[in-house]
């Protein structure tokens, strides 16, 4: 396994009165190679736990399986797992995906690889989502406070960013959480793909943050007909939901959200 995902540290803490010193726990981040039949992909930064999802589910949000089954993910590296500390992952396919081209840069825990395809591009991949029922908004805004309950890293530390998917009656399937927002969804998505339970044709997603173009274009590719955001979305988030045929909500919290799109059947 990967090492822990909190370190205690000794802080000094001000009470609006004195300063008293004490143990504090913080989330750990660290680098992550992922490599693709064992070429290179990117180096990303995150929370260690749920690598093996983290790299699957990269690979397909990005588009570089191409259709290609994951036949195992692996750590791997020049040396052994323990000299590499787990931090390089392998999804293998045997061959069959195509070669990647490394990304040059390294994917940051903040904002991901945000706007590195265009929704044209996008499209020439993925075709519009098919148009379901539409998702109660009582029940969006309630997501949010049904996924916090599973946040564990966050209740010790305060410091993680979760992805929650759910069903059309308000229940919470699966919940990850990571130093980085698209990171808890490629967690999310790549576990959904290692449980061959994609496309997630009723099924909507939940982020803890802001709605980005990134977060939208993993939802379509794996097929989420909603993603319910605690922030604000962009505008390309937005054009890239309308395009989609996602449902995409903002500002989920408090009783209240704001409603860009919901396609009509």
């Amino acid at each position: 396994m990967a090492r822990g995902r909190t370190q205690t540290v000794i802080a000094a803490r001000f009470d609006g009165r004195e300063t008293r010193r004490g143990p504090d726990e913080l989330i750990v981040e660290e680098p992550l190679q992922i490599r693709l039949d064992d070429v290179l992909v990117t180096t990303t930064m995150r929370t260690p736990g749920n690598d093996f999802e983290l790299a699957a589910g990269f690979c397909f949000t990005e588009g570089l399986l191409a259709g290609a089954k994951v036949q195992q993910c692996r750590y791997c590296g020049t040396g052994s797992a323990v000299d590499t500390e787990f931090n390089v992952v392998s999804v293998e396919t045997d061959g069959v995906a195509p070669v990647p081209t490394p990304r040059l840069t390294t994917t940051t825990s903040s904002c991901g690889v945000c706007g590195s395809e265009s929704i044209d591009e996008l499209a020439t991949r993925l075709d519009p989502l098919a148009v379901g029922d539409r998702f109660a908004l009582d029940l969006l805004v309630s997501i949010p406070d049904r996924a916090r309950e599973h946040q564990e890293l966050f209740d010790s530390t305060g410091g993680v960013h979760a992805a929650a998917a759910f069903d059309r009656v308000g229940a919470v399937h699966l919940v990850r959480e990571d130093v980085g927002r698209h990171n808890a969804v490629d967690k999310v998505i790549g576990r959904m793909l290692l449980d061959d339970l994609l496309p997630a044709n009723e099924l909507g997603i939940a982020v803890s943050g802001r709605a980005s173009f990134e977060i939208v274009q993993k939802a379509w590719a794996a097929g989420f007909g909603a993603v319910v955001a605690v922030s604000a979305p962009s505008s390309l988030a937005v054009e890239t939901a309308r395009r989609a045929n996602i449902t995409l909500a903002g500002f989920a919290r408090d009783g209240s959200l704001n409603l860009y799109t919901e396609p009509h059947g």
